[in-house]
C-alpha cells in the first residue's frame, strides 16, 4: 500500500467516526422531554383558546371557565313560545224592555223640582194671581217653554175653577194628565232597525261637540243587539282623536263589526259610504253611522254634514237621523236642534245626561220645536243606561 492510500484510509475512518458521534448525540437529545413547571394562579392570557383539543382528554382538567350554550358563539337560544291571547268575551246586553222603569228612581231624583214645586203650590188652596205666577215660574225654570207653560197653566186654572178641589191626590192626577198630553204619548218612538227590502236600515247620528254621540252610538248598538239585530258600526267621526278606537271598542264588546279608515282625517263621507256598503255585503239589519261633533253655527261644518248625507244616499236611503242633545243645556239646545233639523231632516231626539241637572221640561220643548219625538234618553254612565223613552214612566217620575 502506497503512502497516499494510507492517508485516504485515515481520512475515511475519521469521517465515519464523526458521523457516528453526531448521530449518537442527536438520539440522546431527542429521547429526553422537558416539562415546564405549571404556574398556579396565573390569569388566562387574552386571545388564547383554553378549550380542550383532540388528544387532551387524558390530561388533567384546565382551570378555564366552562362555556355554556348561551355564551358559545354561533349557537341559537330557543325562545319559549308566546302564550296564546285570551279570547275576547262577547257580552250579552240586557233587554231594553222596561229599562226606563228600572231607571225611574234615578230620573226622579234629578227632576223632582218641577213636580214637587207644582204640587206644593196647587194643593195649598186659595190660589190667587201671585200663586199662579209662581206656578208659571216653576214651569219656565223647568225648561218647559213659554207656549207649553201657558197651555198647562190655563188648563190647571180651568180645573181648579170648575172642580174647586185642591187636595194633593186630585191635583197630582190633573198634573199627570196635562203633562202626559204635552209629552204626547201618541208619537212614534220606534227606531229604524230592521231591513228594508233587500238592504239594511241606515241610521245617521248627529249633534254638537260634547253631547256624547259616540257613546250613544255604542249604547244604541247594545240595545239593538239585545233585540237580536245584526248591527254594523260606521266610524265617520274622523276628526276627533281616538273616536274610531272608542267606537270599535264598543262594538267589540257585543260582537259588532266597525268600519273605519286606517288614517286620521279621512273623508267622513267616504267612511260612511263604505260602512253602508259593508252592511249590504254582510246582510246586516241596521248600519249605525257616527259623525263628528260640530257647532250648529259653523256653516262649513254643517255643509260637510249635508255632504255625508248626500253621499250615503247615493247608495242607500237614510231611514233615521238621530240628533243627540245634552239635556243640561236646556233652552240653548233648542237652537241646535232647529239648525240640525234644517240640514239633515232629524227624525228623532236622544237626550243624554237626563239624570243630572237637566230639567224635565226639555222633553216637551224640543219635541214642540222640531215636531219629532224624543226616542231615547241617557240616564247614567253605565253601558246599559240608554233607555227607550216611555212617556208615562217619564211623567210619573216627574211628579213622584
Amino acid at each position: 500500500m502506497t503512502h497516499l492510500q494510507e492517508i485516504l484510509a485515515i481520512i475515511v475512518l475519521v469521517a465515519l467516526a464523526g458521523i457516528g458521534l453526531t448521530v449518537g448525540l442527536l438520539r440522546s437529545r431527542g429521547g429526553k422531554s422537558r416539562t415546564l413547571p405549571r404556574e398556579t394562579g396565573a390569569a388566562p392570557r387574552p386571545g388564547t383558546d383554553y378549550a380542550p383539543g383532540v388528544g387532551d382528554d387524558a390530561e388533567p382538567p384546565r382551570d378555564t371557565p366552562t362555556r355554556t350554550v348561551e355564551t358559545t358563539p354561533g349557537v341559537d337560544t330557543l325562545e319559549a313560545p308566546p302564550e296564546p291571547l285570551p279570547t275576547p268575551t262577547v257580552e250579552r246586553p240586557e233587554s231594553a224592555v222596561g229599562r226606563l222603569q228600572r231607571l225611574r228612581a234615578r230620573l226622579a231624583r234629578s227632576n223632582t223640582a218641577m213636580g214637587k214645586g207644582l204640587l206644593a203650590l196647587l194643593s195649598r188652596g186659595g190660589l190667587d194671581e201671585q200663586a199662579w205666577e209662581d206656578v208659571e215660574d216653576t214651569l219656565l225654570t223647568s225648561d218647559l217653554g213659554v207656549e207649553a207653560t201657558t197651555e198647562l197653566v190655563d188648563s190647571l186654572r180651568a180645573k181648579v175653577k170648575v172642580e174647586g178641589a185642591t187636595d194633593e191626590a186630585t191635583v197630582r192626577e190633573w198634573l199627570r194628565q196635562d203633562l202626559l198630553a204635552l209629552v204626547d204619548p201618541g208619537m212614534d218612538r220606534s227606531i229604524a232597525s230592521s231591513r228594508v227590502g233587500t238592504r239594511p236600515a241606515v241610521v245617521l247620528v248627529v249633534g254638537v261637540n260634547g253631547t256624547g254621540k259616540t257613546t250613544t252610538v255604542g249604547k244604541l248598538a247594545r240595545v239593538l243587539v239585545a233585540e237580536d239585530k245584526d248591527v254594523v258600526l260606521g266610524a265617520a267621526d274622523t276628526f276627533r282623536a281616538a273616536a274610531a278606537d272608542q267606537l270599535q271598542t264598543w262594538g267589540e264588546r257585543v260582537g259588532v263589526p266597525t268600519v273605519r279608515s286606517d288614517r286620521d282625517g279621512a273623508d267622513p263621507a267616504a267612511v260612511a259610504f263604505d260602512a253602508v256598503r259593508a252592511g249590504n255585503e254582510m246582510e246586516a239589519d241596521v248600519v249605525l253611522l257616527d259623525t263628528a261633533g260640530r257647532l250648529h253655527n259653523k256653516v262649513g261644518l254643517m255643509d260637510e254634514l249635508g255632504k255625508v248625507k248626500r253621499v250615503v244616499e247615493k247608495q242607500s236611503p237614510i231611514d233615521e237621523v238621530l240628533l243627540v242633545l245634552d239635556a243640561t243645556t236646556g233652552q240653548n239646545g233648542l237652537r241646535q236642534a232647529e239648525v240640525f233639523g234644517e240640514v239633515v231632516n232629524v227624525t228623532g231626539i236622544v237626550l243624554t245626561k237626563l239624570d243630572g241637572t237637566a230639567k224635565g221640561g226639555i222633553v216637551v220643548a224640543v219635541q214642540r220645536k222640531l215636531g219629532v219625538p224624543v226616542k231615547l234618553v241617557g240616564l247614567g254612565e253605565g253601558p246599559d243606561d240608554l233607555a227607550p223613552f216611555d212617556p208615562e214612566a217619564f211623567v210619573d217620575a216627574l211628579i213622584s
